[in-house]
């Protein structure tokens, strides 16, 4: 017999992830999770990192990468990453400090290198790290949850803290003349805090969302997997 989800049941952690195959449900369970623990009591805060994201529709608002009060549903906020938006905001930071410095040849210079995909991706991910270890924002909410893209995009995401953790303790020279790793440097403690969070069973959970069908199946087996193999073994 197949159990009920209630998440008043469960020993949630801070932080909850939900992730899972494409149209398996991933954001309708996210979306039932976050307004079960608002309607608690809890002060909740959703945010969504997929490029497809719906969240704005399962609310009816429209939402940006900042929290916002959700209408009628007290103490919840949302929130959706636009990875063009971070891209550009990303992008702005790092040119910024050289404005009235370097001639407008070497501005425009640099915002042609800190316009790949590159970019966009390091953008999206500082955007996530920042909710997933500022200060003010676990002050702010008592669960946050992450309503994740489908299952590769979100390993590649969680790979990622890692990744570029290591690659800043190996370059002792610093990020600021790679072009679009520019600016990776002032992150190096966010990484690192990143890392130490998503692999602490205290403080985060992924949950694997997915339906009684074998692709769905195996590919939720796959990703748990690839996922413990990251340290992230509270699943």
């Amino acid at each position: 017999m197949m159990e009920k989800y209630s998440p008043q049941e469960i020993n949630l952690t801070k932080y909850l992830f939900f992730t899972g195959k494409g149209g398996v449900g991933k954001t309708t369970v996210a979306s039932a999770t976050a307004i079960s623990l608002a309607d608690a009591g809890h002060r909740v805060m959703i945010v969504s990192t997929d490029p497809a994201s719906n969240l704005q529709d399962v609310f009816k608002v429209s939402l940006t990468n900042q929290p916002k009060p959700i209408p009628n549903i007290s103490g919840l906020f949302a929130a959706n990453f636009d990875p063009v938006i971070a891209a550009n905001e990303y992008r702005e930071q790092v040119i910024q400090p050289y404005r009235g410095v370097l001639p407008k040849e070497a501005i425009q210079n640099m915002a042609e290198q800190l316009s790949g995909s590159c970019t966009v991706e390091i953008a999206a991910f500082n955007e996530f790290a920042n909710f997933l270890t500022s200060s003010k924002i676990n002050q702010q909410f008592d669960y946050i949850i992450f309503d994740t893209a489908p299952t590769g995009h979100t390993l590649r995401m969680l790979q990622l803290p890692s990744a570029w953790s290591n690659y800043l303790d190996k370059n002792d020279r610093g990020a600021s003349c790679l072009g679009q790793l520019a600016g990776l440097n002032d992150k190096k403690a966010m990484y690192q805090k990143a890392v130490e969070t998503l692999g602490n069973p205290q403080a985060t959970t992924l949950f694997l969302v997915t339906r009684p069908q074998k692709g769905a199946l195996l590919e939720a087996q796959r990703a748990s997997h690839e996922l413990a193999a990251l340290n992230i073994k509270n699943q």
